[in-house]
């Protein structure tokens, strides 16, 4: 089995849209594949579907074929694509496919955009805090020492920041390679399930960011659930493939649970409601759903509700954030500035006592 690594979503959304577009009219899958092949520009997803076009004229259904590639047609994707291709209208389902993923990069653009600033303020942030660190400080500190100021004769907040200042110049060193060691642990220990579990409870819990997580996860659970359900997917087949989707193993292992009470007979609202996670109004229009056999449309609308409160909240959280960097960088750039200039302060007051007692 080849691998050829994964695939930007948009180049996916521009594939499943054309592929619609020419099934609709009557195009062979092989001819499909052919053209879409020669026409892409992103040279990983050429070699994909070379492969599928292969795999498709020997015999093979085109989910099978998806089916080889994990990596870039996930559980999501196949079922789709399988739901169509038994129901006879793949067409439609590579509409639902294009619609969903452009959502979904929507998504991910407004959160990367909303990003951008406040990470270009950290860096910037970091960079003058590292220079006067790493610069200004021991530049001041010899001046002081020139004065005869030293050890106990300066002030805590001077005699702290030196210190900082030494760490950083001298073992810069140990405090990249401890931050290596701590990023490599962290990734180790996410990557086992336990770990994995401790982080996306954490993630669910912080202050701000913690809704806003949840927010993005309940979108993406609706629309991928009402994506699936639309296209003719079997509700506990959708739930498994939404499980492995929604970006977060807290609400995956709860919708899996959701799953075992639905195949004993359950109604869908129960469980979820259960697990906390789901909010009432969630619960609510998805009872409804379930009673008026409109279940689909009503994750629709539900992930058309999340995915705005995730734009207002990434608005609300940007305009926040940018005052509050500022600030922040203002109090550190000033506690290094009047810690620098304690002793002199302290020098200056002795004299002027002196001055004063003659």
């Amino acid at each position: 089995q080849k691998t050829y690594g994964k695939v930007k979503l948009g180049d996916l959304s521009v594939f499943c849209r054309q592929f619609s577009t020419m099934i609709d009219a009557g195009v062979s899958l092989v001819r499909c594949l052919d053209v879409l092949g020669s026409q892409t520009q992103n040279p990983k997803l050429k070699k994909i579907i070379a492969d599928i076009g292969e795999r498709v004229e020997g015999g093979e259904s085109l989910s099978r074929a998806m089916m080889r590639h994990p990596r870039t047609f996930n559980n999501l994707f196949v079922g789709l694509i399988k739901a169509g291709e038994v129901g006879g209208v793949l067409e439609e389902s590579l509409q639902r496919l294009s619609t969903f993923l452009e959502s979904d990069v929507a998504l991910r653009r407004k959160v990367k955009s909303a990003m951008t600033y406040p990470v270009l303020v950290a860096v910037f942030a970091t960079g003058i805090v590292t220079f006067l660190v790493t610069w200004f400080v021991p530049e001041w500190a010899k001046i002081l020492t020139d004065l005869g100021l030293k050890g106990d004769q300066l002030p805590g907040p001077t005699t702290f920041l030196i210190d900082l200042s030494n760490v950083i110049k001298y073992y810069w060193w140990m405090v990249i390679t401890g931050v290596v060691i701590g990023i490599f642990a962290y990734r180790m220990f996410v990557s086992t399930r336990f770990g994995r579990r401790v982080a996306d409870r954490v993630r669910l819990k912080l202050p701000v960011f913690g809704k806003l997580h949840h927010k993005i996860c309940m979108a993406r659970f609706s629309r991928t659930m009402g994506t699936l359900l639309t296209s003719g997917v079997p509700i506990l087949q959708a739930m498994e493939t939404v499980a492995g989707t929604v970006g977060n193993s807290i609400m995956s292992d709860a919708l899996m649970e959701a799953r075992a009470r639905i195949r004993e007979g359950d109604r869908i609202g129960d469980p979820l409601e259960q697990s906390k996670l789901f909010p009432p109004m969630v619960v609510h229009m998805i009872g409804i759903g379930e009673e008026s056999g409109s279940l689909d449309f009503m994750l629709q609308k539900i992930a058309d509700f999340y995915e705005a409160e995730v734009e207002a909240a990434l608005a609300s959280l940007t305009a926040a954030i940018e005052p509050i960097m500022i600030v922040s960088l203002g109090f550190v750039v000033g506690f290094i500035v009047v810690a620098m200039f304690l002793p002199l302060v302290d020098v200056i007051s002795k004299l002027s006592s002196g001055a004063g007692d003659e």
